[in-house]
């Protein structure tokens, strides 16, 4: 997987306007940007979705791997990759608490549903 610039992940990790958009089964069109909540662990950007992995755009992400993000002002093309190590996803929990406490929203986030639509976005490589 590609890392992000350590500058870009900063940007995106101060701001709170990440909105994703993975491809289409044609994998040359995405779907209407989805404005969602965003975290960064050790340089990595990580999402999750609201309504689980029955989300469309979780199913949609997961089934493509690829698609588009805006965040910082910038579009990037991107991987997705799901999580599924336990103990990554308890630091993505701290990171949520962290960011958005306070916020009526975040107890659903990281309950057992949006926590098994956890995906890590990547800057795209060209193979």
């Amino acid at each position: 997987m590609a890392a992000w610039p350590a500058d870009t992940i900063e940007k995106i990790a101060s701001t709170d306007d990440l909105h994703i958009a993975p491809y289409h089964a044609d994998g040359k069109t995405t779907g209407t940007l989805t404005w969602i909540w965003s975290v960064v662990v050790d340089g990595r950007l990580f999402v999750r979705a609201w309504s689980g992995v029955q989300g469309r755009w979780y199913r949609s992400a997961i089934a493509q791997r690829a698609g588009r993000i805006t965040a910082a002002g910038k579009e990037h093309e991107v991987a997705f990759e799901p999580v599924e190590d336990a103990e990554l996803n308890d630091r993505i929990d701290a990171a949520y608490n962290a960011k958005y406490a306070g916020s009526p929203y975040l107890p659903p986030m990281v309950a057992a549903g949006p926590r098994a639509a956890t995906v890590e976005i990547t800057p795209h490589t060209a193979a």
